[in-house]
């Protein structure tokens, strides 16, 4: 299959997007929070939301004609993750903290730039009124360390 760079790099940005739906719309330092960890915690969506997310990844994985190591390693992440779910309290806790979307869509989105180079991520946000906008256009000031208190 002969795939454009214009659909492998849309591939790209809907990795982007899975990911941080699923493990990155609350950071914490070096961790994240999405709806996969929050879904963890609700028997049934959870599971559902793992291999639905999953399956998108992986559609988009087919579609950007990645190599055989690539789908296999994204599989694995997957398939833990999912299979995590399953297990009672301790599994949704590691299930939490086990960013299965994000490292899937990171190995999708290596195997992209190797082969097409890097996309350009044209909206940063979902669409549905956070994140959407890039920092500069924002309209956030940048304040030195100390400037917001009171003297």
């Amino acid at each position: 299959m002969d795939v454009t760079r214009e659909r492998a790099h849309r591939a790209w940005r809907n990795a982007e997007r899975i990911k941080r739906l699923s493990d990155n719309l609350i950071k914490i330092g070096p961790w994240g929070l999405g709806l996969d960890g929050v879904l963890a915690w609700v028997p049934g969506a959870n599971l559902m939301y793992s291999v639905g997310a999953g399956g998108l990844l992986v559609f988009e994985a087919l579609q950007a004609g990645a190599s055989a190591y690539t789908l296999l390693r994204m599989g694995v992440y997957l398939v833990a993750n999912s299979a995590m779910t399953e297990v009672p309290i301790v599994g949704w806790a590691m299930d939490t903290l086990f960013r299965g979307h994000l490292m899937a869509a990171n190995a999708l989105q290596k195997d992209i730039e190797k082969r097409h180079g890097k996309a350009e991520m044209a909206d940063t946000g979902f669409g549905f009124g956070f994140g959407g906008r890039r920092r500069e256009a924002s309209g956030v000031v940048e304040l030195p360390e100390g400037a917001w208190r009171a003297k």
